[in-house]
Order: structure tokens, then C-alpha cells, then sequence
């Protein structure tokens, strides 16, 4: 349910908790590379598509693409995912690295016992993202999604966050596969950075699933080739092991062919929903609804795994035809241009988009990178007409009212098409009054400053606008609380575990299941890392005390892992109070100072008018290099420490501000 970035040009690349997920945050597709996908596709269902790579691989230069390289991998093949990257040599080593604090931390797991069920969720119960849950029987274990989710006023600096696989990487050999509910990025971006330590098991999902993987997996042609198996929701249970078997069914998102997950075990179904709402009229669910959820007629529901994101929102949304509905109003009766900002990866909702562009006889401009990439998708599995698209740079050619554009930036992405638009700076774009433009999305919880100086600048143009707040012209994809709970009525489960949320949104689904029936010790409202087990042939349900892994780990440039948390801290410092360097020379021989120590500051005081304080600084650290530098040879690492206590306590005494202090001694 996060969401992606959009385009981002030839700046760095910041994503936004938006796009990232196609929720109501989006689901922005990263760049991609012109190469061909690393990918074997094998279809369990004869009536499946074949892929053809060479459709979906036109080349496109490519602008911010992550750049994850293996120890002598040519980095030419790339492009840097932001522009500190871009001096960097040619070769690179990723660096995959744990923390010797987060080892020590590790609790030593009992072993499952015989005829238990373990389920772990290694990451999307503690926030909205990463989303990823081991199931394990026996000597197997499927896994559900795998997911990243995108950096936070916590993890400043980074690309992405991982869910913690330790637990799977200690047993790779147990994994029988990779089951994706969906396409967004909070279920599938984290496969290239962790599939080939897994033991590259096959990955199970559906058509538009597959290429998306593939898409993304473009972007890594270093890493080994991907074994996607491609599942219609209408096949039958498909056997994994002796002991397991799986089932996709149907259910409504805000993209093509997600579904849920049924995993039957010898005691019952373990049923995973993936991110799911419920199309209806005015509360009332549509028939589509209640055929997807015949199949758990007569079927022995052990587990019930759902997903908690709007669960604060009381009763029912608004159907996506009311949504579309408006939009052709509108469209329909505008003067001049149209703009429709939307998640990339709300993709049956931009197919309606087209057909509307259609109906009025408008050209269509796509502008933004990760829509550019998902309309690749569409029009290669012919999901619609897609002729009457031109591109950017043929709009002049057309009268106003007959252009319809739809792009990237509704959250506000500094350098997503619609900002750009907003500020002036889009190349082929100017606004004016008689645009219309639609925000066709919600704004994604931490990025109201940057929707707020978005429609700042969209106003200033005098343009029309016309947001979810004032118009339905947005309807989420997570089911709001009316919905979850129609939908706890369709499958008759003995145990309940929400996932996909924050603490507070799992506890208070937890309540709706308990008020809707389900014994309270049925409930289990887990952790990251938490190990539920179901014992005693499928009657009780308990958490285990040990936790499996779970310390966040991060993408940061080159590197993978945990051991980025003191550097995580140190950032926060930095950009909080900034930092204070001092360089001082000293004679080895005498303890003295050679000359005056120098002094650099960044973000903590403006040097010119504080001539004062770097006067008192400077006699502190003169005083304290002839006090502490005797003995021969000079302790050099216990001076730096008083160096750094001294001039931090004088700092703060004399400003109230801890700048992070780092004094460099030279021994001359």
C-alpha cells in the first residue's frame, strides 16, 4: 500500500511514501533499463498469455535506475540512483552486511515441532509496506509477497527498507516458493535484493504480477534468472509439497489480477487476502463479490491473514464507477485541457481514463515514467486501445479541449511530472486557465507539506482544481472498516491474525473480529518477527516468546543490511543539529598546538557572526590538547574523546544545540 516515485529526471531521486505502493498511496514503478527481462516464465495454466520480452523492452535511456552491483559488475550498465552515485568508479561491490550488535541480539528459536504450523511475518504488521509472511510446515515453507517500503523522517537518506529474511536465509533450503498477491511495489520490490540468498525459489503469481517482477527485474541483469510461474485465478489447488497446496482467488484492488491466497495444509486453509476492498453500491457489494468468495463454501478456514490498512475509516467507500463517473463529467464539459494526476499503479483506473479520452475524442499524453512503464503492460496484454496516445511533444500539434493528459506527482514529488508542471519548469507543459486539473488520489499520510505546496503552485496559474476532498474523484483501494468486516462474514475462519498496518490498525481489526464473534484467544495481533504457531492438529493457537529477526535493513546505495542503524542515527544528528569539525596540528614532541586549530561548521552556526563563540571554542581546545597531550607516545584517540566532551558541553551550554562534534588531530 505504499506507493512509488514517479519521474524524477535528471535530479535525485527521492521516493515518496506514495508511490510506492499503489494504494492509496501509488505504486510508481522505478525506471527501467532497455535490456531484456532475466526472467523464465512457465505457465501452470494453458490458457495463459506468453511473454514475449523483446514487446516490452523498447530502449529508453534510462534516469535514476537503483544501482545494485555485484563485485565486478560494470556499473556502465546503470544508471545511478542519485547523483552522488554518479562519480562513483566503474566497479562496485554491494556490500551485504549485518551488524555484530544486531547478531549478538539474535534469540536461538526452538525447532517447529512435528504437526505444527508456523506463520511469520517478517515485515508489514508494524507499518504500511514491506509486506512479507513465512508459512512453514514440516520441512517446507511457501512465502507470501515480499515487499519494500520506502524511506521515512526515520531512515533519512535511504532507498528502501527490506523486511529481515534471516530467519528464511537460515533455512533456504525449506523454501518451496514465492507466492505474490499483486504487483505493487510493497508486495513485490524487494525480490531482486533478496531472491538469490533465498535459494531463488519459484515465485507463483499472476499475469500482470509477472511483469511487473520482470519489468523491475530488468533493472538487475546481474542477478540469476527468476523462475516465475504464471497461475490463473480459476486453476485448482496446485500441490507444492506432499503436505501443502496452493489456490489463488479473486479479489478487488487497484490493480489487474490481484487476488488472495490460499494455502491448505493437513489441518485447514491458511488464507492470506494481499491488500483487498469491496466494490459496492452504496454499501451494498457487488455480485462479482460474493462469486469471488464462494470458493470458501464448504472449506475448514483455519487461519484467516487480512489486510488492516483502512480499517479507521468507518463504513463503506465510494465504487470506483461513482469515481469514474464524475471524471467523465468533468471531462466531458471542460474547456480546454484535462490533467488527471493519479497513482501509476491505480491501472484499472487509468484504463478507464483511456476509454474516456475515447469517448470524447481526445488525444491521450501519458508523462511520467512509472505510467509510461505500466501503459507498456497494458498495451501489451491488449487491455485497451491505446491509438489515440501521442506523445508530449505533439500537443501543440491539437487544440486544447481535445488533450487529456494523465501523469505522475499527485503527492507531490519534487521532480514528478505534475510538480514540474506546477512550477514551470515541464518542458512541453505551461498551465493556464482554462486547464483543469484533477487529483484522482488521496494524500498519503506524511506527505500533506509537499501535496499542500503542490496545489500552492497549481493555483497560482489559476488553473481549475479539483481534489478527493471536494469531488469523488478518488476511491482507495484498502476496504474502509464496513467492508473489512463483510468480508470476515464470507469466510468462516477459526483463527484471525491482521497484517498489513500499523500496531494500532492491527489491534483495532483484531477488536472487529472479536466483536464480530471470534473467541478473543483465537486473535493473534503479532510483530515483526513474531512467531505464531498453530498446535495441537489445528486447535490452539500461541506466540512463541522468541522472535524471529526482524532489525530493519536497508538499501543505501551499494550496501545491504542492518549495520547502517549508527549511520541512520548519525544522519538524524546531522540534519538536526548539524556538525561542528575541528582540526588541530600538534607538535608530538612538545604537546603543543602547532597553530590555531581550524574550524568547520555545516548546519549548526553561521561562522561570520559567531566570532565569539569560535573564540572561547578555540582557547577550550587549546586547553584541553595541553592538558591531555603528555606521555610518550601521545594517546591520540583518548585526546580526540576530550576534545569532543569538552567543546560538545560548551556548545550546548552555549547555544542549546548538540552539533555531532568531530575533532581531527594531526600528530606533526
Amino acid at each position: 500500500m505504499i506507493n512509488n516515485p514517479q519521474n524524477h529526471n535528471d535530479k535525485k531521486f527521492v521516493p515518496k511514501r506514495s508511490d510506492s505502493f499503489g494504494h492509496n498511496h501509488a505504486n510508481p514503478q522505478p525506471h527501467q533499463t532497455s535490456r531484456s527481462f532475466s526472467a523464465t516464465v512457465n505457465h501452470v495454466n494453458t490458457g495463459t498469455k506468453s511473454f514475449v520480452a523483446e514487446n516490452l523492452n523498447k530502449p529508453e535511456t534510462p534516469k535514476k535506475n537503483l544501482v545494485f552491483i555485484r563485485k565486478g559488475q560494470s556499473s556502465h550498465s546503470h544508471s545511478a540512483q542519485n547523483t552522488s552515485h554518479r562519480n562513483a568508479p566503474k566497479k562496485h561491490g554491494v556490500r551485504k552486511v549485518t551488524s555484530e550488535f544486531a547478531a549478538k541480539k539474535e534469540q536461538i528459536i526452538p525447532p517447529l515441532a512435528a504437526g505444527n504450523i508456523r506463520i511469520i511475518p517478517l515485515g508489514g504488521v508494524e507499518q504500511i509496506g514491506k509486506n512479507m509472511t513465512a508459512i512453514e510446515y514440516g520441512d517446507d515453507i511457501i512465502v507470501i509477497d515480499a515487499g519494500i517500503q520506502f524511506k521515512t523522517e526515520e531512515t533519512p537518506g535511504i532507498d528502501y527498507i527490506l523486511p529481515n529474511t534471516k530467519y528464511l536465509e537460515q533455512r533456504k533450503g525449506k523454501i518451496r516458493c514465492l507466492v505474490i498477491t499483486h504487483g505493487h511495489l510493497d508486495h513485490i520490490g524487494a525480490i531482486p535484493f533478496i531472491m538469490e540468498s533465498l535459494g531463488n525459489p519459484p515465485i507463483y503469481t499472476r499475469e500482470f504480477g509477472a511483469l511487473l517482477i520482470k519489468k523491475r527485474q530488468a533493472e538487475f541483469p546481474h542477478l540469476p534468472e527468476l523462475n516465475i510461474k504464471m497461475i490463473d485465478k480459476n486453476t485448482d489447488f496446485l500441490p507444492i509439497t506432499q503436505n501443502l497446496k496452493i489456490k489463488f482467488f479473486g479479489i478487488t484492488h487497484a490493480i489487474p489480477d490481484s487476488t488472495g491466497v490460499i494455502i491448505e495444509t493437513p489441518f485447514g486453509d491458511i488464507v492470506s487476502t494481499g491488500d483487498v476492498r469491496v466494490d459496492n453500491v452504496n454499501g451494498v457489494p457487488k455480485e462479482k463479490e460474493f462469486e469471488q468468495y464462494k470458493v470458501f463454501k464448504n472449506r475448514k478456514v483455519l487461519m484467516l491473514m487480512m489486510d488492516s490498512t483502512g480499517i479507521e475509516k468507518p463504513g463503506w467507500g465510494i465504487s470506483e464507477d461513482q469515481v469514474i463517473e464524475t471524471i467523465d463529467n468533468v471531462a466531458k464539459n471542460v474547456p480546454g485541457r484535462i490533467i488527471i494526476a493519479t497513482f501509476s499503479s491505480q491501472v484499472e483506473r487509468v484504463l478507464r481514463f483511456i476509454k474516456i479520452a475515447e469517448k470524447y475524442g481526445k488525444k491521450l499524453v501519458i508523462e511520467g515514467r512509472s505510467m509510461k512503464n505500466n501503459m507498456e503492460i497494458i498495451k501489451f496484454l491488449k487491455l485497451g486501445d491505446t491509438k489515440h496516445i501521442i506523445p508530449v511533444e505533439e500537443m501543440q500539434d491539437y487544440p486544447p479541449h481535445k488533450l487529456m493528459m494523465l501523469a505522475t506527482g499527485a503527492q507531490g514529488e519534487e521532480f514528478a511530472a505534475l510538480m514540474r508542471m506546477a512550477n514551470n519548469s515541464h518542458k512541453y507543459v505551461k498551465l493556464n486557465k482554462t486547464d483543469t486539473i484533477i487529483l484522482s488520489s488521496s494524500v498519503i499520510p506524511g506527505n500533506e507539506r509537499s501535496v499542500a505546496g503542490l496545489k500552492d503552485n497549481l493555483f497560482r496559474h489559476d488553473s481549475k482544481i479539483i481534489t478527493y476532498s471536494d469531488t469523488d474523484v478518488h476511491a482507495g483501494g484498502h476496504g474502509k472498516r464496513g467492508e473489512l468486516e463483510w468480508i470476515h462474514k464470507q469466510i468462516p475462519y477459526k483463527f484471525f491474525m491482521p497484517i498489513h498496518g500499523h500496531h494500532y490498525m492491527l489491534k483495532m481489526h483484531a477488536e472487529l473480529s472479536i466483536s464480530n464473534g471470534a473467541p478473543r484467544e483465537n486473535v493473534i495481533v503479532p510483530d515483526n518477527g513474531s512467531i505464531v504457531e498453530i498446535t495441537d492438529g489445528g486447535t490452539k493457537i500461541k506466540m512463541l516468546k522468541e522472535k524471529a529477526p526482524a532489525g530493519i535493513v536497508m538499501v543505501d546505495g551499494f550496501s545491504v543490511g542492518d549495520v547502517q542503524e549508527v549511520v541512520i542515527r548519525d544522519r538524524q544528528m546531522l540534519a538536526q543539529d548539524g556538525m561542528f569539525v575541528i582540526i588541530a596540528s600538534i607538535d608530538v614532541n612538545t604537546g603543543k598546538l602547532k597553530k590555531s586549530p581550524d574550524i568547520i561548521s555545516r548546519g549548526f552556526v553561521y561562522l561570520k557572526e559567531s566570532q565569539d563563540l569560535l573564540k572561547n571554542t578555540r582557547f577550550i581546545i587549546k586547553k584541553t590538547i595541553e592538558e591531555g597531550a603528555v606521555g610518550n607516545p601521545i594517546n591520540f584517540d583518548m585526546l580526540k574523546d576530550t576534545i569532543t566532551d569538552n567543546v560538545s558541553r560548551y556548545l550546548f551550554q552555549e547555544t542549546a544545540k548538540k552539533p555531532m562534534v568531530i575533532p581531527v588531530v594531526i600528530g606533526v
